[in-house]
């Protein structure tokens, strides 16, 4: 049976969705070789719901920082889903992006907040970049997607 890993991003420039895009794409790749075979949703976080978030396994949160704060768009999606889920996904899994021009740490701290209100579980240290996505930047969200779809895939998360 597969595992399921959601990837719930909101961006309005592109940086967020490219970071998103290539965790998407390593998550793929890792998750196929697994003895678990892992399956992907993308969906933005407008469109995301509470029943895609009962269906995941494990869910990958991207967003960009704005005013210091998660996208309206991310917090829209936790005001629709936090009712209906919290006491059915306590222990879910997940791992965190934000992309920021200055700074990021109010987006992240917001993010795992709430997170940790629906009693769901950081996995893997949260992706943080500031400024332009770099090379650098790109080989780490893929390095956290292939991660996170392998460990689960094996059970190790």
């Amino acid at each position: 049976m597969a595992k399921n890993l959601c990837v719930i991003h909101h961006s309005r420039s592109g940086s967020t969705a490219q970071l998103s895009e290539v965790a998407v794409t390593a998550a793929a790749e890792a998750g196929a070789a697994t003895d678990t075979p892992v399956e992907i949703r993308l969906l933005g976080a407008f469109d995301a719901g509470a029943e895609d978030v009962l269906w995941a396994d494990a869910l990958l949160l991207a967003t960009p920082a704005h005013f210091g704060y998660m996208s309206g768009a991310l917090k829209d999606f936790f005001e629709r889903i936090y009712r209906p889920c919290l006491d059915q996904t306590a222990g879910l899994l997940y791992a965190l992006i934000v992309k920021g021009d200055t700074d990021v740490d109010g987006a992240v701290a917001s993010v795992n907040k709430i997170a940790t209100g629906l009693r769901w579980r950081l996995v893997l240290p949260p992706l943080t970049v500031v400024g332009a996505v770099t090379p650098v930047d790109l080989e780490a969200a893929a390095e956290l997607g292939g991660t996170l779809a392998a460990g689960l895939g094996e059970g190790i998360f």
